[in-house]
């Protein structure tokens, strides 16, 4: 039986596990562990952080507050679109590259989707 292929802006995103805050001006900043062997001889031999703190543009903030394990990526664009008229140009192709980029990060999973 042949599986139906899902469009990308169909699917749910979550936020995998991070710690993130909102600053007053609402921009997001995302704890992140380094961990792992590199990580752990990076910081025992140059002094390197245990924790990065990732900040997000005005965009990306106002994106990661809107992933709550329900909405699709594309209901999270056409609030965007209607919050923040600039994002108007190329939003869907721009927010799968943004949701990409999460996703490679390990910063989010896709709700129902297999692991294998």
């Amino acid at each position: 039986m042949k599986k139906e292929k899902k469009n990308y802006v169909d699917k749910i995103p979550k936020i995998n596990n991070k710690t993130w805050e909102v600053s007053e001006d609402g921009i997001v900043e995302i704890t992140v562990e380094n961990t792992g062997f590199y990580n752990w001889l990076a910081q025992k031999l140059f002094k390197k952080p245990r924790y990065s703190f990732i900040k997000l543009d005005k965009y990306g903030s106002f994106v990661w507050q809107q992933i709550d394990g329900q909405k699709t990526i594309y209901e999270i664009g056409r609030i965007l679109k209607n919050s923040h008229k600039g994002a108007a140009d190329r939003l869907y192709e721009r927010l799968s590259t943004y949701f990409r980029i999460l996703e490679n990060n390990k910063y989010i999973i896709f709700i129902g989707e297999d692991k294998g």
